[in-house]
């Protein structure tokens, strides 16, 4: 099968699912009240899918593997921002699991992905 848009990517479609099971939990009343870390970390989320797509347009192997990068780092950062959900009891313990999970699937996703890119490009140093 070959791969023609963004929305062919099976890391972009799960990085679609996440940023709606985040999006659950931030528009709850208790977490929406506070309204800088529900944004932020709803931002976070869709930087991730908004990446991968964005990277995936510029048609460049190089290119694409740094957007790639900053995708697996707003992975990074939403399952950091988790941790404050949690601690300020916005989201339960399984919630907190599950999208960690999740998140860290992404990641390691990404991470294959970067790495098959950069083995396509023998000069790609990052």
């Amino acid at each position: 099968m070959s791969i023609e848009r963004f929305e062919d990517l099976e890391v972009w479609k799960l990085s679609r699912q996440f940023v709606n099971t985040i999006y659950r939990p931030t528009s709850a009343a208790k977490f929406s009240q506070d309204y800088g870390l529900a944004r932020q970390i709803q931002r976070s989320s869709v930087s991730v899918m908004s990446n991968i797509a964005e990277g995936f347009e510029r048609k460049s192997k190089k290119e694409f593997a740094k957007f790639l990068f900053t995708a697996k780092g707003s992975c990074g950062e939403v399952r950091s921002q988790l941790y404050v959900a949690l601690d300020q009891s916005y989201i339960s313990q399984t919630e907190f699991r599950d999208n960690c999970v999740m998140a860290e699937k992404i990641s390691k996703s990404l991470g294959g992905f970067i790495k098959y890119l950069q083995s396509q490009d023998p000069d790609s140093k990052s």
